[in-house]
């Protein structure tokens, strides 16, 4: 007898070595962050919160880590674009708060691309651990909006002040080594690989010295709590209001149209876009 599948965007998996996982499953929308995957995101993150084993792993389903905000969800909404928009943040930006706060180590792995409020998501990790091919791309000036999910909070503070408004005004993409040397995340490895180490990463430290660890993780991220989420309240209400504006919708509508592909003459062009950014 087959077992049912799974039609929840966002899973939690409990493993025995108490390594709980929170997996991004929705590949075939790259993870893309709507209404319904960032509500999602936000009540498994709260679930996991409350029993979080001996640490979290963070990881995604298939080739696509997260594309970042739905830009399909949003277009075409007329003057409800921007409550959509602050809905969808402020659900993904609680997640963002959760897993921030967990006592427990968490460790991210990063496949494919993560862009827009998928790099927040990839970020808010203690260890990320990426795959070498992996792509890192803010993009959200390109379609007239400003970061959310903690991404300008986290970008000055791993990469720096220069390198974080480069990330953020000119779109660069980072590839896996890149975020590495730009101390995004804490190591690159080979792409077939990265399940494994992230997996056996979680786990070394779930059986380590509990205490300590927590310890440790609460002395590192002393009174950032709420100086982060007052910072993710901004980031909402600026993405909100710019999505509400005649320039982020044309920039959203054309995007769209290019098939997500930056106009001839972008500096970016010799990149590849993913339609979704958020």
């Amino acid at each position: 007898m087959s077992l049912p599948v799974s039609t929840e965007p966002v899973r939690i998996v409990r493993h025995a070595d108490k390594v709980v996982e929170l997996r991004l499953d929705d590949p075939g929308r790259g993870n893309a962050l709507d209404l319904r995957m960032a509500e999602a995101l936000r009540d498994r993150a709260v679930e996991v919160a409350a029993d979080p084993g001996g640490a979290v792993l963070l990881r995604a389903t298939g080739g696509t880590f997260c594309v970042g905000g739905d830009l399909r969800a949003f277009a075409g909404r007329g003057a409800e674009t921007g409550t959509y928009v602050h809905a969808v943040a402020s659900a993904a930006h609680a997640a963002i708060h959760a897993l921030h706060e967990l006592p427990v180590p968490l460790v991210t792995a990063v496949r494919g691309a993560a862009a827009g409020g998928g790099i927040g998501l990839a970020l808010i990790g203690d260890i990320v651990l990426a795959a070498r091919s992996a792509r890192f791309r803010l993009a959200y000036t390109a379609i007239g909006l400003t970061p959310d999910c903690g991404a300008s909070w986290l970008l000055p503070r791993l990469a720096g002040p220069r390198r974080a408004a480069d990330l953020i005004l000119t779109n660069r993409v980072l590839t896996g080594e890149d975020a590495e040397r730009w101390g995004l995340v804490s190591r690159s490895v080979d792409d077939e690989e990265l399940d494994d180490a992230a997996h056996r990463t979680a786990a070394d430290l779930a059986a380590g010295a509990g205490e300590a660890l927590h310890a440790a993780k609460g002395l590192l991220r002393a009174g950032a709590g709420e100086e982060l989420r007052s910072h993710l309240v901004e980031e909402a209400r600026l993405i909100a209001a710019l999505a509400d504006g005649r320039e982020a919708r044309d920039r959203m509508v054309s995007f769209l149209a290019a098939g997500g592909r930056p106009k001839a003459g972008d500096s970016q062009a010799r990149a590849r876009e993913s339609r979704s950014v958020s």
